[in-house]
């Protein structure tokens, strides 16, 4: 970690950006091929191999990775596809897209991940699909998922937009995102690797590939982006109503180069998360709040650093808590308000068919803390700090 860093304000999340990543993406600028490309293609290729997977596609965001494993999977109108309530708006709002209805789940209150029982506790006829979301960047159970569900014809699309380069240990190390049916990933500004926006989606099964990378891009036949290069062809067939979800090669670019140095990025949010950890345990107020669930090194990738208050013994509550940071120039964030407790989703009781009870309940003491690769000891110090200040026991 570097030794100091000034009081100026902390932002929550921040991109490691080097001189690699420039010069990746002045080169395309100098190359007069700003969108879709060979760089993309390289990004494609290099991300298949090094998550060990058949298809690597790039796509202009998870959401559109996510959307096109549902769409190659044939959810349709009414099909029900189980998501857990804790997770982003992406995650469920595909499965509407597709005029198909999300069933909502509720989650383990140690890791904030589904578990397979309470996913299978939701099936029913009618169920097409599930998306899988590896909370914070550690992996749900997703092999015990998979071979449940594999048993009972239900393919598993993981969302993994928090958790490259997570692996499995008990699956021999592979990676989250590969286990399932496919997997999107996430290369958002706030994740491990980015590319500013954008996405990633993998798979084995070559249908399922072929039919994503047809309809990302129009649903103009395959080699559509190729178009305008030397020996490109000007002719081209539409073959379905696809979307625009192309990635550019200025963000494959981009992406190519943090892909170089995820394993650097990784073990600096691991050398982050394990601060907190000691700064809190020897922190004199670590009775007022729970860490993190302890994980293998190997299988978390630490995309965010959550704490949740322990409310019954402080005289603060969250929103007091985010405010005291805010005015102490720290940025702080919630993951995630539930996904049940928005208006949307509240208007469409079909979407719950069933209490909550556990997200309900920890969503009102959960705290995203910064970490960020570049964050400073003092850093720590200083948000460690702030907290101190903030949780004031109650009276007893």
């Amino acid at each position: 970690m570097k030794a100091e860093a000034s009081l100026e304000f902390l932002p929550f999340a921040r991109p490691s950006i080097t001189a690699l990543e420039r010069a990746a993406v002045l080169d395309v600028l100098d190359s007069g091929w700003l969108t879709t490309g060979p760089r993309t293609k390289e990004f494609e290729a290099r991300f298949a191999e090094t998550v060990g997977s058949r298809h690597a596609l790039a796509f202009n965001s998870a959401t559109a990775a996510l959307h096109l494993a549902l769409e190659g999977l044939g959810v349709g109108p009414g099909d029900e596809v189980i998501v857990p309530t804790w997770t982003f708006a992406a995650s469920a709002e595909v499965v509407v897209y597709r005029d198909a209805v999300p069933v909502l789940v509720d989650v383990d209150a140690a890791t904030l991940n589904a578990t397979p029982e309470t996913i299978e506790e939701a099936i029913t006829p009618r169920t097409k699909a599930v998306v899988a979301v590896h909370f914070g960047g550690r992996p749900m159970a997703i092999g015990e998922l998979v071979d449940r569900l594999d048993r009972r014809g239900i393919p598993v699309v993981e969302d993994t937009a928090h958790a490259f380069p997570s692996r499995i240990a008990e699956l021999g190390g592979r990676f989250a995102g590969t286990i399932g049916r496919a997997g999107a990933f996430s290369f958002y500004a706030t994740k491990t690797i980015t590319t500013g926006e954008g996405g990633m989606l993998v798979t084995d099964d070559d249908a399922l590939a072929d039919r994503a990378r047809l309809m990302g891009l129009h649903g103009i036949s395959r080699h559509a982006w190729n178009r305008y290069a030397a020996g490109g062809s000007w002719s081209y067939e539409i073959e379905d109503a696809g979307f625009k979800y192309n990635m550019t090669d200025l963000a494959a670019a981009l992406g190519l180069a943090q892909l170089s140095r995820a394993e650097e990025l990784l073990a600096a949010r691991r050398e982050l998360a394990a601060g907190y950890r000691r700064r809190f345990l020897g922190s004199g107020f670590d009775d007022l709040l729970d860490l993190p669930a302890d994980a293998p090194d190997e299988s978390h990738a630490w995309h965010l650093y959550v704490v949740r208050l322990r409310l019954e013994r402080l005289r603060i509550d969250r929103a007091a808590v985010m405010d005291g940071l805010q005015a102490r120039g720290i940025g702080a964030s919630v993951h995630f308000i539930p996904l049940h407790l928005h208006p949307y989703y509240r208007s469409r009781p079909e979407t719950t068919p069933r209490a909550l009870p556990i997200a309900s309940r920890e969503f009102e003491r959960v705290i995203s803390l910064p970490i960020w690769p570049g964050m400073a000891d003092v850093d720590l110090d200083r948000v460690v700090g702030a907290l101190g200040e903030l949780l004031t026991p109650a009276r007893r």
